[in-house]
């Protein structure tokens, strides 16, 4: 990665992230308490508030572990955790940049020891050197791009932990030294002299942080200017802290901040960012500001990324998408949705086709079984994709448990939701034996009741193991009900916890018999699910009889099976208008229609909704 950054720094201004420490301690973290530590205790907080910064528009996030060096963890009782820390924070850093796509380098931080170096103070500067290789070997073997050397007051220390980074690799190294009121450090060294010493030591980046605000640091800037032509960082406070109510309060706006990231640029400041009590807002503003100069002639850098386009790629990506329209009907109108089984080879034509023609005919979407029967077929997702992107349909992916495990199952639903799919019917499926390969393994590491509460998970930015995913999925979730269900009690049961798990809408199992749809539905009606009626048109006597004895789940009461008898070989002509009754029967009773054409014959379907679509011209 080290060519890669300088040869980034070298086209332009880079964003580093804000304060660490001020974002864990206002969300919950006690000062007392030691902030490397959250690493190991609470990852997810470390990770959020990375992924947060991201989100602001950073490219450069630094590791939680700015103090996890042996003297200060030892006030803690940690000296021994120092290599586990530190490597933690390094992949928490990491697994964020991962999960949010972006590329941003991970900075791993070091500060300074704690306590002073001999003569003022008792650690010699060997064992000094020590203690920084310590801790910059495990941010090394954590992964970080490049180191960030920060808040250092002592330039003797600073030189001491660039040279232990030195011995240890050649990762670029940014060096900051910390500087008061008056414009030096604590120990009277002026910008001029940190940047002639940092300089000498082949840093690739000499800067200023904490501290001070904007307003000093850019006197620190031109301090540095007036002797090298190395890259400069600048990373200022938000202003002094105040406390109130018992807390620390940082006033600094974000809009004063956004002010001084022009005043940067035109400064030639490569790498900006932020320190103690800056957050995500000051970094998305100082974003904003930089992007306005981009249009401009700015006097000694041009800008390296287009910072506005870049931010409103982010949101687009990141922000949860809106509600699919199919969602966005639920409830509002009568729906009619038709099932397509993908094809059992490689060719999609036919299905396409199909589509095509249910869509003009007004359709308002497509179900896309998942292997159904347990039959192999081509990929559901890839039929829906091709359906939403070719013809512009909606779909409602049948995604079942039977041939995923946790991560699998996860995983295709994040590149489902990737690809736009947001309509998921969760059932758990037809097993192996009633297909083509009965000696195939099931997985069934859930039913559909846990593949509603694992949607419902990514539905609010985590997987099922409390990992943050970057941001809430948008999936609209429905499950099947079979009204006809020989056992009902646990039928209703097993429905109830399923729309307690998060279901929005339910399919019914196909349906033959009106009373039997109406004690269903005054039985669930407290339950307020948009409920679509499943019918499947019969075709024969026989086709009647098969479903009956054969299918698991479909009950069709002797009436009609005698009905569809009697028709002898008007069959077909006698199984649509049976669909054609029910449906006009319970059409006022429920919130749409489930269509499932027998044999591909989808004008039969057409023929069952005759006069309820509206055609699309």
């Amino acid at each position: 990665m080290e060519k890669t950054f300088l040869e980034r720094i070298k086209k332009g201004v880079i964003l580093c992230d804000g304060a660490m420490g001020t974002l864990l301690y206002a969300r919950g973290v006690p000062y007392e308490r030691c902030f490397d530590e959250q690493n190991l205790s609470n990852p997810q907080l470390v990770q959020q508030i990375h992924l947060d910064y991201i989100k602001a528009g950073a490219e450069i996030i630094e590791t939680n572990t700015f103090g996890a060096n042996r003297i200060r963890l030892k006030a803690h009782g940690l000296e021994d955790k120092v290599k586990e820390i530190n490597s933690r924070g390094a992949k928490i850093a990491r697994e964020a940049r991962d999960i949010s796509g972006e590329e941003v380098f991970v900075a791993g931080s070091v500060g300074p020891l704690g306590n002073p170096l001999a003569t003022f103070g008792r650690i010699p500067p060997q064992e000094a050197e020590k203690l920084f290789e310590e801790q910059a070997s495990a941010l090394l073997g954590g992964g970080v791009d490049l180191f960030i050397i920060e808040t250092f007051f002592d330039l003797e220390e600073a030189i001491l932990a660039v040279s232990a980074i030195k011995k240890i690799c050649q990762l670029p190294i940014v060096a900051q030294m910390s500087f008061g009121e008056d414009g030096k450090t604590f120990m009277g060294n002026s910008p001029q002299k940190v940047a002639l010493e940092l300089e000498k030591l082949g840093v690739d980046v000499i800067g200023a942080n904490c501290s001070v605000g904007p307003q000093k640091m850019l006197d620190v800037i031109y301090g540095f200017k007036e002797v090298t032509q190395a890259f400069l960082s600048v990373q200022p406070n938000a202003g002094m802290p105040r406390i109130v109510d018992g807390k620390y309060i940082y006033f600094t706006s974000k809009e004063y901040f956004a002010e001084y990231a022009k005043k940067f640029v035109e400064a030639g400041v490569k790498i900006i960012g932020g320190c103690c009590g800056t957050t995500p807002d000051h970094i998305q503003a100082m974003a904003q500001a930089i992007e306005e100069m981009r249009s401009q002639e700015v006097k000694e850098t041009k800008l390296f990324f287009p910072v506005k386009e870049k931010i409103e790629e982010k949101e687009k990506l990141e922000k949860p998408k809106a509600v699919s329209p199919f969602a966005s009907k639920l409830g509002k109108k009568f729906m009619v949705s038709v099932e397509l089984d993908p094809p059992r080879g490689i060719n999609a034509n036919k299905i396409l086709k199909s589509a095509q023609k249910l869509f003009e005919s007004g359709v308002d979407g497509v179900n896309i079984a998942d292997s159904p029967m347990a039959r192999v077929r081509m990929s559901c997702l890839s039929v829906a994709y091709l359906i939403k992107t070719q013809i512009g349909m909606e779909t409602v992916l049948h995604f079942t448990c039977r041939d995923r495990n946790l991560m699998g199952l996860q995983a295709d639903l994040l590149g489902a939701h990737a690809l736009g799919i947001q309509n998921i019917l969760a059932v758990t499926g037809d097993p192996p034996s009633l297909g083509d390969y009965p000696q195939a393994t099931a997985v069934y590491d859930v039913d559909s009741i846990g593949l509603v509460k694992i949607i419902q998970r990514l539905n609010q930015g985590m997987d099922w193991a409390g990992n943050s995913i970057g941001g809430p999925t948008s999936f609209c979730v429905g499950v099947a009900v079979n009204p006809a269900a020989f056992d009902f009690e646990k039928e209703f049961n097993r429905f109830e916890r399923k729309v307690e798990a998060g279901a929005k809408f339910a399919f019914t199992q196909p349906q033959y018999e009106l009373k039997t749809l109406e004690k269903f539905l005054n039985r669930t009606r407290h339950l307020k699910i948009p409920i679509f009626l499943g019918i499947l048109p019969l075709h024969s006597f026989r086709h009647a009889e098969f479903l009956h004895n054969e299918v698991p789940g479909i009950q069709i009461p002797l009436e009609q099976r005698e009905r569809m008898r009697k028709a002898q070989d008007n069959g077909q002509e006698e199984g649509t208008q049976m669909a054609k009754e029910l449906l006009l029967q319970a059409k006022d009773m429920v919130a749409g229609v489930y269509l499932m054409p027998s044999f591909g014959k989808y004008d039969l379907v057409l023929d069952v909704l005759e006069g309820i679509l509206q055609k699309r011209s």
